[in-house]
């Protein structure tokens, strides 16, 4: 890059980046070491030391090649919360907020409740259950040790001492536990044949965790099957699902069993999250 002052270099990243001027804010965010926008407006004029100015271009190289600022900066707030982010996990977007807001409405608050989050991912959903609900046991479960792992890392990072961990594909982790009291889900929904997964950051996320079979439903059908037999009776399984998928996924509730089926929109208006209860 040819510029040397904040500004200057913001505007040459966001030109590379087609401008994309949030983006190249957080890139510089990091590398300056600031923790706000005002801190970094307030810097404009300033000349960036060399060592930050190498760290910036790798990162704007990086994010030109597609990388998500998410893996480059290794990290995503969620729900309030700084998460650690790595390419072994999705990375966690402002419409899982609302599955782990409908979750925390259903777990009241001081009761020993127990939650499962099943494919927990970076254990964004399960881990903020664990921390707005610290009397609930939570159990976080997912299919890839890596995965596991980093969920564990962030579970350590936050404090989240009342979450638990165990490895297995679905409710194969939750074999030896009692019933649930809430199970939670982000699954894989988004069919095989998608082209949003050969575009932006999809490219880069690990495609257990977004594959759904040939019509995005197979993960989605799998835990709805199987969750009434890890609940409670009147304890309730959340889901995220596609942006057109409710229809389906209310059919397969009521297949299921289930009754007091219930939707909620993502922010733009798209029913994104179901819940049901278990009879």
């Amino acid at each position: 890059m040819r510029a040397t002052s904040v500004g200057g270099m913001l505007k040459e990243a966001a030109r590379i980046l087609g401008g994309a001027h949030n983006e190249a804010r957080a890139l510089m965010m990091d590398c300056l070491q600031l923790s706000d926008y005002a801190s970094l407006l307030a810097r404009d004029k300033d000349e960036v030391a060399a060592d930050a100015r190498e760290k910036f271009a790798g990162y704007v190289r990086r994010r030109g090649e597609g990388l998500p600022v998410a893996y480059i900066l290794g990290r995503r707030e969620f729900y309030g919360m700084e998460f650690r982010t790595t390419p072994a996990a999705l990375i966690p977007r402002p419409e899982t907020e609302e599955l782990a807001a409908a979750a925390l409405a259903h777990l009241p608050e001081g009761e020993p409740l127990r939650a499962l989050d099943l494919g927990a991912g970076c254990g964004a959903i399960g881990l903020t259950i664990a921390k707005h609900r610290p009397h609930c046991d939570v159990l976080l479960a997912d299919v890839d040790e890596n995965t596991l792992r980093l969920a564990r890392e962030n579970a350590k990072h936050l404090g989240a001492a009342n979450a638990r961990f165990k490895l297995g594909d679905w409710f194969e982790a939750a074999k030896d536990e009692a019933p649930f009291d809430a199970i939670v889900c982000n699954p894989p929904y988004i069919a095989d044949g998608d082209p949003h997964l050969d575009d932006g950051d999809l490219r880069f996320e690990p495609p257990l965790a977004l594959r759904g079979g040939s019509d995005g439903l197979r993960a989605l059908t799998a835990v709805i099957n199987g969750a009434r037999g890890h609940l409670k009776r009147g304890g309730v399984l959340l889901l995220e699902h596609g942006h057109n998928q409710a229809q389906a996924a209310r059919e397969l509730f009521a297949n299921a069993g289930f009754c007091g089926i219930l939707s909620a929109d993502d922010l733009a208006g798209i029913p994104r999250v179901m819940l049901a209860v278990n009879p």
